[in-house]
């Protein structure tokens, strides 16, 4: 339990760092919660209208969580190390979600979510990526590609990774849609915006 949760903690204090807020903040943008959904992830920071700062929020969001589980492996080695990735990759999306910082008032975990399934099992995370691009491309509605790619991804990690995988990526995949309830609401009565429109 104390090797669990310190990976955990390790994960969580990277996954915290709120990118989309430091970053608009930074380019006189406002507080990117007074915009559009509120959120602080990259979709939302799209809607300030600044593309390379929505940009770099994305990667900077996708990159905290594969940081996180490369620092893991870094400490320990063999089958430890596989173990304590696993547990910073996921204490990485609970602290986007739910950083302290922000009074537990995060993001939506989609960026930090993919990142980690790409560090954890590359093959994974891009064909996530992959379902997401795809959906986004066609539907213009980045909340129903996410909700859809992380949907996939158990199934992609039962084909393409061992069973530690297939509980991450399920227990992401979780966690995600419980913070799109009032996405998966606006998608169900067809007021969900677009990619890039305002909310």
């Amino acid at each position: 339990m104390i090797f669990a949760a310190a990976f955990l903690l390790l994960g969580y204090i990277f996954g915290s760092i709120p990118f989309g807020l430091v970053l608009t903040h930074a380019a006189g943008l406002g507080d990117i919660r007074s915009i559009g959904s509120g959120n602080i992830g990259a979709t939302n920071v799209l809607r300030t209208g600044n593309k390379k700062i929505a940009a770099a929020t994305l990667v900077l969001d996708g990159a905290k969580g594969a940081v996180a589980i490369m620092l893991a492996h870094g400490v320990l080695l063999g089958p430890a190390s596989t173990e304590a990735g696993l547990w910073a990759g996921l204490g990485a999306v609970l602290g986007h979600l739910f950083p302290i910082w922000l009074k537990f008032k995060g993001g939506k975990g989609v960026a930090t979510g993919l990142g980690v399934l790409i560090a954890v099992a590359w093959p994974v995370g891009l064909a996530a990526c992959a379902t997401w691009a795809l959906v986004a491309a066609v539907l213009r509605r980045s909340s129903l590609a996410a909700l859809l790619a992380f949907a996939a991804a158990p199934i992609f990690a039962f084909l393409l990774a061992d069973i530690a995988v297939v509980y991450l990526s399920l227990t992401i995949a979780v966690l995600v849609w419980v913070r799109h309830h009032d996405n998966i609401r606006r998608i169900l009565a067809g007021t969900e915006p677009r990619i890039g429109r305002t909310e």
